[in-house]
């Protein structure tokens, strides 16, 4: 069987037609008339498929880095990927791996952003020829909307979070051909709120890197830019720093003096940048100057996460940052402007995978409980039990969070429209 993409034809192989000995990377699977058919790494990498990811920027938060390692995933397995968007922090890594990137201003609903938007992004999918479009974000997702009934581009979304449908928003989404929700909770919000026929839906997950993600990362180029002890006991909070995403960094800084009264050798690192970072840095100074040290240090945005989640003795987060400390072996707090979940361990499996590891729909953070569960953690358990939780969480990274399941499910999803079209 054939099927083609704008530029070039791709063959479907029947499994029964393929030697199981012949070590086949599969990469992609397609459901035709109650057959299954296969497709094989070589045949993707022969036909170069160009793909250009859109999304809103490439600064700190979890859907950028779930971009950037979905592009470097898909360039290794052959594709040729470009990525359009506001730009940030993250241009570097994409550029380091050879993946073209283009600024784009996707990040606001400024009508003349809108529109130069739309021209920039008409010229790259006709002069790059891009096969497939794939969009993280709503306004990246109206826009290519438009492009797509234009032009005819197979066109793929994903929701990384659940947005609010006020004031016509909701009219103004639209989920592509195909959509990727990285939850079933996201899922469940698309079926419901938008009326997206749930076949149309693929669940993914937040893929983790655990070469990049490991407690044996070198972090001493670190603990030397902040001045940070060895001897110190070291929180660490890694989250977007905007006004709907920074409460937790806030309760932190709230709680630190009752903290240090029973742990005096701690340390409160935040890492994160946004519209919040201002007021957080005036609260974080007042109470270093009532302690009399420097206890709450922030760092702004970086890009080496691995190295500040690597050095920390409890991680308290959500997300793609939880999954990533995870992957490192680390205690974690499941928390966030979403709701709390508290000590992530055997008991909180079902509610963290089934919300992304954000706590949607349960309560709200409060900061006597999050102070309650971090002396509980630094306190009151033995190393045995904290080497325990990291244990489990490191185990769940390796069961269902790989980086490959995440490309694979992604590449899935393009055959499927590759074909179609």
């Amino acid at each position: 069987m054939i099927f083609s993409s704008f530029n070039n034809p791709v063959i479907l192989l029947p499994v029964q037609t393929l030697n199981n000995t012949t070590g086949v990377a599969v990469i992609g699977v397609v459901i035709e008339q109650q057959e299954v058919f296969i497709i094989d790494l070589e045949t993707a990498m022969q036909y170069n498929y160009k793909i250009l990811l859109t999304l809103m920027g490439l600064e700190i938060g979890g859907a950028e880095t779930h971009v950037v390692e979905l592009a470097k995933g898909l360039k290794e397995r052959g594709f040729t990927v470009i990525v359009a968007s506001n730009g940030g922090v993250y241009v570097k890594e994409l550029v380091n791996n050879g993946i073209k990137h283009y600024k784009v201003p996707l990040h606001n609903k400024i009508p003349h952003n809108v529109i130069k938007s739309y021209s920039l992004l008409k010229k790259i999918i006709t002069r790059e020829k891009i096969d497939l479009v794939h969009a993280h974000a709503r306004i990246p997702a109206f826009i290519c909307n438009i492009l797509q009934k234009q032009l005819g581009f197979p066109y793929v979304t994903t929701a990384h979070w659940v947005f609010t449908t006020k004031w016509g928003l909701k009219y103004l989404t639209n989920w592509g051909q195909k959509t990727i929700a990285v939850s079933e909770d996201i899922k469940d919000y698309l079926i419901v709120n938008y009326g997206l026929p749930e076949s149309r839906i693929y669940v993914t997950i937040n893929g983790i890197n655990p070469k990049t993600f490991s407690p044996d990362i070198d972090y001493s180029d670190v603990f030397e830019e902040f001045n940070l002890s060895r001897d110190n006991i070291h929180i660490v909070h890694v989250s977007r720093l905007s006004k709907d995403k920074s409460d937790v960094a806030f309760q932190l800084v709230n709680i630190a003096e009752e903290l240090v009264s029973r742990i005096p050798n701690l340390d409160i690192v935040i890492v994160g940048d946004g519209n919040a970072f201002p007021r957080l840095r005036i609260c974080a100074d007042k109470v270093n100057e009532k302690l009399g040290r420097r206890v709450v240090v922030l760092t702004g945005g970086r890009t080496d996460i691995n190295k500040f989640i690597a050095f920390s003795d409890l991680f308290i987060g959500i997300s793609r940052a939880a999954l990533e400390a995870m992957s490192a072996s680390k205690p974690v707090i499941l928390t966030g402007n979403e709701g709390y979940i508290g000590i992530f361990d055997d008991d909180k499996l079902k509610i963290a995978m089934n919300t992304n590891f954000t706590g949607r729909g349960m309560g709200m953070p409060d900061k006597d409980m999050l102070k309650q569960d971090i002396f509980k953690v630094l306190l009151e358990m033995d190393d045995t039990q904290k080497k325990a939780l990291g244990a489990y969480g490191k185990s769940i990274i390796d069961k269902y969070y790989s980086i490959d399941r995440m490309v694979e499910d992604n590449i899935k999803v393009y055959m499927d429209k590759l074909k179609n079209n």
